[in-house]
C-alpha cells in the first residue's frame, strides 16, 4: 500500500498507509469515539468537508452494505445516497470482512466514492492532540499523486445549500402533512417520520414553505455553520406565529434556536460519537446519544418562553430547548441515531403525536 501522510495545520505529521481513493486532500481533521457505524458516518451529509479520525481501532472488519433505494428513494442500509468525507483515519484498517449485509470492503468502496483512507496511525495521539488543540485543518497527501491538494474553503462555503435536495419530495400519502426541511437529512430521520396518517414533503434548506398548508414541521441535520442559513432562520421564525408543531435534530437545533434569538458558538473539537450522555433538565431522566456536530447554543441567550430541555453530561453544553407554551423543541442530538443507541426515539413518538393532534 501506499505511503499517505497527515499534515495538520500545526505542522504536525503523522505516516500511514492510503487504502482508499488515492488523491490529495484537505478538510477539518475531527475525532469520532465511536466503536462501529462507520457507513452510517461516511454516508452522512454532516460530515461534508471533514476528515473522521476513528479512535476504535480495526475499522472495515464488517465490509459495507450495499447503497440501494427503496422504491420511494430512501436508501436500504445508508444514511444518504453517497458518502460525504474528505477522508477516514484509522489505526488498523480490517483487509477481510465478514458481514450478513457486507456486499463489499470499505477500501473498495472508498475508493469507488472517491474517499480517502488512511490506516497505520496513531489514533489515540492523534486524537490527544485535537483535543488539547482543537479541531483544525490537514491535508493528507499520498506517494506518487503529484497533483497539490486544493484548500476548497469548506468554512466559507454554506455546506447545507450543497448537501440538501434541489427539489420537493414526497413520502407517504396520509391526510396529515409534515414539511421535512432538508438540510443534509439523514435517511434513518426520513424512516422514522414515516407514518400511515402521515404525507412528509421533504423541501430544500431555502424553499418558502410557509406558503403551502401543512400540519407540522421537522428540521433536519445538515453539514457546516448554521449562521449561513439566513433564509431557513427567517422562514421558521414565520411559523411561530402558526404554533404548529416544529422539531429540529442537529443542524435543526441551532436554526430553530437562531430563529428563536440565541446565540451559537463553535465547540472546541465538538461531539462525534455514539456514547454521548445527556440529561433531561429539571429531571434526573438520563440517556446515552448519537452526536455529530461543531456548534452549539449558548443557553444564557435563550429569550423569555424558552427553556433548556437537555445538557450534556461531559461538558455540561446545551444538547436541546423547548418553548413554555408552544409545541417548538429541538435536540443537538440523533434521536434518530444509525449508527448508535435508540433511547430518544420517543422524540418522534412526541412529534408525530402532536401533529396527529392538531
Amino acid at each position: 500500500m501506499k505511503k499517505a501522510i497527515l499534515k495538520l495545520e500545526d505542522g504536525t505529521l503523522y505516516e500511514g498507509y492510503s487504502f482508499g481513493a488515492e488523491k490529495n486532500i484537505i478538510g477539518e481533521v475531527v475525532f469520532n469515539t465511536a466503536m462501529n457505524g462507520y457507513p452510517e458516518s461516511l454516508t452522512d451529509p454532516s460530515y461534508k468537508g471533514q476528515i473522521m479520525v476513528a479512535t476504535y481501532p480495526m475499522i472495515g472488519n464488517y465490509g459495507i452494505p450495499s447503497s440501494d433505494l427503496n422504491p420511494e428513494g430512501i436508501s436500504l442500509h445508508w444514511e444518504s445516497e453517497k458518502m460525504h468525507m474528505q477522508g477516514i483515519i484509522v489505526a488498523d484498517y480490517a483487509r477481510e470482512y465478514n458481514h450478513w449485509n457486507a456486499v463489499e470492503s470499505l477500501a473498495s468502496a472508498l475508493r469507488r466514492e472517491g474517499v480517502i483512507g488512511v490506516g497505520g496511525i496513531d489514533t489515540r495521539a492523534l486524537t490527544k492532540h485535537i483535543r488539547e488543540k482543537g479541531a483544525m485543518k490537514g491535508t493528507i497527501t499520498i506517494e506518487g499523486i503529484l497533483e497539490e491538494a486544493v484548500d476548497e474553503r469548506f468554512e466559507e462555503r454554506n455546506l447545507v445549500a450543497e448537501a440538501s435536495c434541489k427539489e420537493i419530495v414526497h413520502y407517504g400519502s396520509g391526510p396529515k402533512k409534515v414539511v421535512l426541511l432538508d438540510c443534509g437529512v439523514k435517511h434513518n430521520i426520513i424512516r422514522r417520520l414515516l407514518h400511515p396518517e402521515l404525507t412528509i414533503i421533504r423541501v430544500p434548506w431555502n424553499y418558502d414553505f410557509t406558503t403551502i398548508d401543512f400540519d407540522g414541521l421537522f428540521i433536519s441535520n445538515g453539514p457546516g455553520d448554521p449562521k449561513m442559513c439566513g433564509e431557513a432562520v427567517e422562514n421558521i421564525r414565520k411559523v411561530f406565529a402558526k404554533g404548529k408543531p416544529i422539531y429540529g435534530i442537529c443542524m435543526g437545533h441551532q436554526l430553530l434556536s437562531l430563529a428563536a434569538g440565541a446565540e451559537i458558538f463553535k465547540l472546541k473539537y465538538g461531539h462525534r460519537s455514539y456514547n454521548q450522555p445527556v440529561r433531561m433538565a429539571g429531571t434526573n431522566r438520563c440517556f446515552v446519544t448519537s452526536q455529530n456536530h461543531s456548534f452549539t447554543v449558548d443557553t444564557s441567550s435563550l429569550s423569555n418562553g424558552w427553556k433548556e430541555w437537555f445538557f450534556n453530561l461531559n461538558d455540561g453544553t446545551n444538547e436541546g430547548i423547548r418553548h413554555e407554551s408552544s409545541p417548538f423543541c429541538s435536540v443537538q442530538f440523533h434521536p434518530e441515531a444509525c449508527g448508535g443507541p435508540h433511547d430518544t426515539l420517543f422524540i418522534f413518538d412526541d412529534f408525530i403525536q402532536s401533529v396527529l393532534n392538531q
